[in-house]
């Protein structure tokens, strides 16, 4: 504050106006958190009249224990989880191997390999060629189908380079030939320790990425089987399929009226739980292996 006395008054006004700016962009992106929070443990009748604006109206928890009652949402959790985990580790392996690859100077044609993975950032075949292609593997209607074609994003590719090139010194590298290190040893012992931030950045774009996917679901996938949370929440959102079964009195049409957009607000606020959980953990070393890795190069 005493710091702040001394700006001048051009930087006083840039710094009041830029303050008032940022707080009205964060409270209209808290807001709706709030109202979805606040919804999900509201009472059907509530919502559907619009009296929930900030705080839940006739507390209920109604419309989790409906989403916690329905089997598909439990099996969307489960699968997206897999998808979670397993892509997760698979594209910050592969990642990271192709960063250090592509990272020393030594390695013959590495820009122009560089440059080939650029070349996908602007050009791909497109939908129906991609289509094709996972048919022609035999991996449409599996798993992989939404874990394999991913598993490298080459903007994730490209920062993870640029912080090994800047943040571990070529003599590192002498000093461990040296000693009769081999690359893979030096990959495992030196680069991977001395690379908490950036694997916690990959950990976080992957994840969230992973998560969140649907469109890809939509088109590879068409068992309910192996059908991600986000197909469910998808369905929930857009076309209001919730079994009435699952309700407590299955009779009612106007109870699944009312119900209806409290079993949406409760599922997005399930949904969210895992990035919620994971993004403490990662946080401290977010915007450093962000900001190395993106700034220098």
């Amino acid at each position: 504050m005493r710091k702040f006395k001394n700006y001048s008054l051009n930087d006083k006004l840039f710094y009041g106006i830029t303050t008032a700016a940022l707080t009205v962009v964060f409270l209209a992106v808290l807001y709706p958190c709030i109202f979805v929070l606040s919804a999900s443990f509201s009472s059907g009748i509530a919502v559907q009249a619009g009296k929930v604006v900030l705080w839940p109206v006739d507390f209920s928890l109604e419309g989790y224990k409906t989403v916690f009652r329905t089997p598909s949402i439990w099996l969307g959790f489960r699968n997206s989880l897999f998808y979670t985990f397993t892509g997760t580790a698979l594209s910050v392996v592969m990642t990271l191997t192709a960063a250090y690859c592509l990272s020393r100077r030594d390695v013959p044609g590495r820009n122009i390999i560089m440059l080939l993975f650029t070349f996908t950032m602007f050009f791909s075949g497109g939908m129906i060629p991609s289509y094709l292609l996972l048919r022609s593997l035999g991996m449409l209607n599996t798993v992989w189908a939404l874990i394999v074609p991913g598993a490298i994003g080459v903007y994730n590719l490209i920062v993870a380079r640029t912080f090994i090139q800047s943040s571990i010194p070529e003599e590192l590298l002498e000093a461990s030939m040296m000693d009769g290190c081999s690359d893979i040893m030096y990959l495992l012992k030196v680069v991977l320790p001395l690379s908490k931030a950036i694997i916690a950045v990959l950990v976080l774009f992957y994840g969230v990425a992973l998560w969140n996917n649907y469109f890809n679901a939509m088109i590879y996938l068409t068992d309910r089987e192996i059908y991600p949370l986000s197909i469910f929440l998808k369905e929930i959102l857009l076309a209001s399929q919730i079994d009435p079964s699952t309700l407590s009195d299955p009779e009612s049409a106007t109870l699944l009226a009312q119900m209806a957009n409290v079993i949406k607000y409760s599922l997005i606020v399930v949904s969210m739980i895992p990035v919620l959980l994971i993004y403490p953990f990662v946080q401290k070393y977010f915007v450093q292996g962000v900001m190395i890795g993106s700034v220098k190069g």
